[in-house]
């Protein structure tokens, strides 16, 4: 006998910056007019920690490197080139929160969406109905990975149809159950 958590059981939640949101009173483009958001993923925010690191390198390297430029140009230079390194450092933490904020994996009680954003021009949107998944896997792995809970959850579908794929998420467990449990229901109709 398999055991299945009812939709009416899971209680609201949010986690440190969004990253995992279980009924979040949102709605999104495409949504159905009976369709409920059950579940929102994005990627863990420990794993943003490599571009945070490299743009506190670059501000730390630009402000040493004031101390040096005046012995070889003149103001207006210094000025320029700190005005080209702050919007340049700038424009790059922007596109990757950007990124980050807009790569998001949304489960409803009718389908799974699954939103790319990239480089800022091009948006991916693949959806996934719940009667067409044929399996759902979570994997974890690495030192990271293991101890922040985060991993990736692959979305099979029958036939030709797109799989769906969210990367680095938290509690990719849970995220497979709720998906198994929310398919159990839609083929069972409980």
């Amino acid at each position: 006998m398999k055991t299945v958590e009812k939709l009416e059981t899971l209680s609201s939640s949010h986690q440190i910056l969004h990253a995992f949101n279980i009924r979040p009173n949102i709605r999104f483009e495409a949504q159905g007019d009976n369709e409920q958001v059950i579940l929102v993923v994005r990627a863990h925010p420990i794993t943003q920690i490599p571009w945070l690191l490299n743009s506190i390198i670059f501000i730390v390297f630009f402000y040493y490197l004031n101390f040096f430029l005046p012995s070889f140009l003149n103001l207006g230079q210094i000025i320029f080139i700190n005005l080209f390194a702050l919007s340049t450092i700038s424009a790059y933490i922007w596109f990757n929160f950007l990124s980050w904020y807009f790569n998001v994996g949304i489960v409803t009680n009718q389908r799974v969406v699954d939103v790319d954003l990239q480089a800022i021009v091009y948006r991916e949107v693949t959806y996934a109905n719940l009667n067409k998944i044929e399996d759902v896997t979570s994997k974890g792995g690495g030192f990271l990975a293991s101890i922040f809970n985060y991993g990736n959850v692959f979305i099979q579908t029958a036939g030709t149809e797109v799989n769906v794929e969210f990367f680095n998420v938290p509690k990719p467990a849970e995220v497979s159950r709720i998906i198994n449990n929310l398919i159990y229901v839609k083929k069972n109709g409980s």
